[in-house]
């Protein structure tokens, strides 16, 4: 699947026209000429393309930092034994895994992702096999559970995926309970000389050895132009804000490379 050069009449709107895989930091552009059509069909090829070597990319390339991450947004969902929780963009599931070890035998966890093979590859490993993880096809932006059913709901690296992120953040919390907790983890742009060093490293090196390890170069080259326009720090707590989250909080991750964003539904 070839992407070709990246022109500046297919750079959208923040947050409108983009897409990106689901947990993860690849991140990919596609022109705006039949994105009504073809989007949705373009993204979950390159999921499908990138499955079978998804967790081998994301240790290799985050130097298994992204695991330590995930398991400080656990935390900070503040997830109590016996909770409902609801993962979105779940890809294979690290993240709803350890939610099912935090809500024990009396809760449950429920990991959606819109790409059909990478809800496959969850559902075939081996520590997902627990009887309160389960795992199902579904969109962020059109969530089948009715209102309130959730304790707290969660993406990582996945909010970026979607056509509008302020409408998937409200479709989040319209399934959460009254006093549910929202948290999100995405890339921010980390400034200053770290940040020049970042850049060159997702821009040069990462492309080279997401090739190597998936064979598919291509779905990494665009990490450091793409991962800039996505708001970050208080853009995105606007966005949360925008969504109904009143008072948003966030936390930043290794010299701002990523947030943590952690947003409460109000009483009702």
């Amino acid at each position: 699947m070839q992407f070709g050069n990246l022109r500046r009449d297919w750079i959208p709107q923040v947050c409108q026209r983009w897409v990106a895989t689901a947990a993860t930091p690849i991140l990919i552009w596609f022109p705006l000429d039949n994105y009504q059509a073809s989007m949705s069909e373009q993204v979950r090829l390159m999921f499908t393309e990138l499955a079978a070597r998804y967790d081998a990319g994301n240790d290799v390339l985050s130097f298994g930092t992204h695991r330590l991450w995930k398991r400080r947004l656990v935390r900070r969902a503040a997830v109590r034994p016996g909770a409902q929780v609801l993962d979105v963009a779940t890809g294979t599931g690290d993240i709803a895994l350890r939610f099912a070890d935090a809500v024990g035998p009396e809760g449950r966890v429920i990991g959606a992702d819109f790409s059909a093979k990478m809800i496959q590859q969850a559902k075939q490993r081996p520590n997902n096999q627990k009887p309160n993880l389960s795992f199902e096809v579904g969109d962020a932006m059109n969530l089948r559970f009715p209102d309130g059913t959730f304790d707290i709901s969660s993406i990582s690296f996945g909010i970026r995926n979607v056509d509008d992120p302020v409408a998937a953040l409200r479709e989040m919390r319209r399934v959460l309970k009254p006093g549910g907790r929202i948290v999100v983890m995405e890339f921010g742009q980390p400034r200053g000389l770290f940040g020049a060093l970042y850049r060159f490293y997702t821009s040069k090196i990462g492309p080279i050895i997401g090739g190597l390890i998936s064979g598919k170069r291509s779905a990494y080259e665009y990490l450091d132009r793409t991962a800039a326009a996505f708001p970050a720090g208080q853009a995105f707590l606007k966005l949360m804000h925008q969504a109904g989250f009143q008072n948003p909080t966030k936390e930043s991750l290794f010299g701002g490379i990523a947030f943590i964003y952690v947003g409460v539904k109000s009483e009702e």
